[in-house]
């Protein structure tokens, strides 16, 4: 009787081999928080100077695209990176001005608030609520700048716990 054996071959893989040549890509870019505002500007190439001016900002890069606007731009305002672009309406994307106001605001912390608020006002910045102290511990203030986005800036001047934030809220309420 003769017994036949048959050995199993492994099933082929589907998956390839990792390529040696081939670099490892950060799926997050090193500089890039988790969340990153992405501005649509009505002339992004005069945003990136009036941030520069106002905020301190470095420019990062500058991409144009036909016709000369920016597809792509990217600032960095104290640790946090800034992109922007031109508006597109034909994409959809059109910034605060053409959409006559924005429901967005961007939230700046600083050292010196009433420099920086100063600053960004000799730039070309509007107030809209005059710095302050406030009853959460921070003196804050909020501006707007020229292509219509809304920034609150803030100087944190007490450390509160959540009552003690409760109760300035209450007081401040009467």
């Amino acid at each position: 009787m003769s017994t036949s054996t048959t050995t199993a071959r492994p099933a082929k893989s589907t998956v390839s081999a990792p390529n040696p040549t081939k670099s490892i890509v950060n799926p997050i870019p090193p500089g890039l928080r988790t969340v990153t505002p992405h501005l649509v500007c009505a002339g992004a190439a005069e945003a990136i100077d009036f941030y520069k001016k106002a905020f301190g900002a470095t420019e990062q890069m500058r991409v144009p695209g036909p016709g000369g606007k920016l597809i792509h731009a990217q600032v960095q305002i104290g640790d946090s990176v800034v992109m922007l672009v031109d508006e597109f309406p034909e994409m959809g994307a059109v910034g605060p001005k053409a959409l006559k106001g924005s429901p967005v605001t961007i939230h700046l912390a600083v050292e010196d608030v009433d420099a920086f608020v100063k600053q960004a006002v000799a730039a070309g910045a509007k107030i809209t609520m005059p710095v302050e102290d406030m009853f959460w511990g921070d003196r804050y203030g909020r501006i707007e700048d020229p292509f219509g986005h809304s920034w609150s800036v803030a100087t944190h001047i007490r450390d509160l716990t959540p009552e003690e934030i409760q109760k300035g809220m209450m007081e401040n309420s009467k």
